[in-house]
């Protein structure tokens, strides 16, 4: 189950991006980049499996993905990244590619 819509854009939903949307992208860290392209390539597009998948990490418990030291400051991002694609409704994943990062 995902958090946000699927799917990869044509270049009409590209270009119908919201203003505010494109301004947040190109505000994006290469950390968030990371994040967002490993909810895609990982969890499936959840953001709510990465987040338990984190919380497990610090907890000591077993988890998947593995991040140097920054685990607490990547579920501060995850949380503003899934907001921002709940209020705009759209999929980050869908504008944010590897070859970026």
């Amino acid at each position: 189950m995902s958090d946000s819509p699927k799917g990869k854009p044509d270049q009409k939903q590209e270009q119908e991006l919201p203003k505010e949307a494109a301004s947040f992208l190109a505000s994006l860290t290469e950390q968030d980049k990371v994040l967002i392209i490993v909810k895609h390539e990982l969890f499936e597009g959840n953001w709510d499996s990465m987040l338990v998948d984190l919380k497990d990490r610090l907890a000591g418990r077993p988890y998947i993905f593995k991040l140097a030291g920054r685990i607490q400051e990547d579920i501060e991002r995850i949380g503003r990244l899934k907001a921002f694609e709940r209020k705009c409704g759209i999929n980050l994943s869908n504008y944010i590619k590897v070859d970026q990062v």
